[in-house]
């Protein structure tokens, strides 16, 4: 099978969308994600998967606590800026235990990385959550390569 194949056949995936933030060299960096989930309750871990061409990668060793903000519909131009899909700014940011997390989130959660393991082009980051907090509002979605909306 091709790349671009297993591409497509990952699409086929509903995600949500997050940005994960960070505070490297007195700069909030962000960058978008889709390959998040909860991994255990007890103790409280998530998991992201992290390109090895994104900065976060390139800082990892030394990036303790990082922030995940998971998206609300209204929030497409946001995530399209964290991906690089936009050339406009984003200065929109709150904190969450001392973290950066994008304001009026749907879900927000501050994170302290508890392990690292590589995987193939990626590096899994499994983290415990430290803090949360939650909004009312519908998620943005990705499907098929597009983003997409709950229509309930």
């Amino acid at each position: 099978m091709s790349s671009q194949q297993f591409r497509n056949a990952m699409s086929k995936f509903a995600t949500g969308i997050t940005i994960v933030t960070s505070q490297f060299d007195e700069e909030i960096r962000g960058m978008t994600v889709n390959a998040f989930m909860s991994v255990s309750l007890d103790p409280k871990l998530i998991t992201i998967s992290v390109d090895h061409k994104t900065t976060f990668y390139e800082n990892h060793k030394e990036i303790k606590r990082f922030g995940i903000s998971v998206l609300r519909e209204e929030q497409k131009d946001i995530s399209m800026i964290f991906a690089k899909q936009s050339d406009k700014s984003f200065e929109d940011f709150s904190t969450l235990d001392g973290v950066p997390v994008i304001n009026n989130a749907l879900t927000t959660l501050a994170c302290t990385v508890s392990q690292t393991v590589e995987a193939g082009d990626h590096l899994l980051v499994i983290a415990e959550v430290d803090d949360i907090q939650i909004n009312d509002g519908k998620p943005i979605l990705y499907f098929d390569s597009k983003y997409r909306t709950l229509n309930e």
